[in-house]
């Protein structure tokens, strides 16, 4: 005997269906690509992203809804979508660590840029030759402008060291 699913079963499946399908409109076209949608779901999704209007948005996000009844296997759209949030709260950490040590070694000067190295694991000449820049500068405008290019070194230096932890495990 087939069991037959009740209304409000049905109904919880589809509304859990529709959220899934709003999530993939906070996508960029790249991570959409990649997920491998339907066609008319993922122009569905496509013009989500440029409506402006609340009730227009409204109804899209109801025809997404409906275009995710039927998908087969939703699985893999909820993985893009939970990798595509690690990426982004790895992006945060990466960012938070860099003000950090940024902020430190314009304080702390050469005892903290050492220790970044330590955690690096190498030395750095275009951070050295910045932070001693940095050091020697008495216009504050110039010292913004240093400040910025040691964010930006420190910064490639850390999503490295990330980039190359992660592809070893």
């Amino acid at each position: 005997m087939i069991s037959k699913q009740s209304k409000s079963t049905k109904k919880r499946e589809s509304l859990a269906l529709q959220a899934l399908g709003e999530q993939l409109i906070g996508l960029s076209s790249e991570q959409l690509n990649s997920i491998g949608l339907d066609k008319r779901l993922h122009k569905a999704v496509a013009d989500a992203n440029s409506m402006r209007g609340r009730g227009a948005l409204k109804r899209q996000k109801q025809l997404i809804g409906k275009l995710m009844r039927d998908v087969v296997d939703p699985k893999p759209i909820r993985a893009a979508i939970e990798s595509s949030g690690m990426k982004d709260r790895l992006e945060k950490i990466i960012f938070n660590q860099t003000e950090y040590w940024r902020d430190r070694i314009t304080v702390e000067d050469t005892d903290a840029l050492e220790e970044f190295f330590e955690h690096l694991g190498h030395q750095n000449d275009l951070l050295t030759n910045l932070v001693e820049s940095w050091l020697n500068e008495v216009n504050d405008c110039a010292r913004m402008k240093i400040k910025r290019l040691i964010f930006r070194e420190i910064h490639n230096e850390i999503y490295l060291k990330v980039q190359n932890d992660t592809s070893t495990v």
